[in-house]
């Protein structure tokens, strides 16, 4: 069954990304797939968990995230999230605006990749840990964002550069409050 579901999912990107390949992150692309090569993500999707305590900690949190399929500042972050323990599902789309609209993702907000954790858009590059913080306050917004691309952003690490950056938190109303600072 999985490998069918991988056969049709490698069939539909790949002739998106053949056709567009040329949509891509400008930002850092090193490590990143050849063009036309669909990103599969190496963590299965989680497993469907008891509502207890104990399988709560054990299980991976599920992670959807949208991306360009050639962005390699978005792979460095997808194996960001990996190595911190979510359970990240990649979906390659040669445009993601529709999905930053979707998801009411404000346009200055807007950065190289969008993703769904726990009922919250996450946009950009935020960190691992202050996703872990979104989803153990379940505060009543729609998501938080890292504008633009960060050096030194999970995902945008330059040696030992980094640049200040705000993790802004937005609700569906268009009310926007700082959430962290890095």
């Amino acid at each position: 069954m999985r490998s069918q579901t991988f056969i049709r999912r490698l069939s539909g990107t790949a002739a998106v990304a053949i056709l567009l390949s040329g949509a891509a992150c400008n930002a850092r692309t090193e490590g990143a797939a050849a063009p036309g090569t669909p990103e599969v993500s190496a963590s299965p999707p989680a497993p469907r968990a008891e509502a207890t305590p104990a399988a709560a900690a054990t299980s991976a949190t599920r992670m959807v995230v949208y991306k360009t399929p050639t962005c390699g500042c978005c792979r460095a972050w997808v194996d960001h999230m990996q190595a911190a323990g979510f359970a990240v599902e990649v979906h390659d789309l040669p445009d993601v605006s529709a999905i930053k609209r979707e998801h009411g993702v404000p346009a200055h907000l807007g950065s190289c990749h969008t993703a769904i954790v726990g009922g919250y858009v996450v946009e950009g590059h935020v960190p691992a840990a202050t996703i872990r913080r979104l989803l153990a306050e379940r505060p009543q917004i729609a998501g938080i964002a890292v504008p633009g691309m960060p050096i030194g952003s999970p995902g945008m690490e330059s040696g030992s550069t980094r640049q200040p950056y705000d993790v802004i938190a937005f609700t569906p109303e268009g009310r926007q409050s700082l959430f962290e600072s890095h």
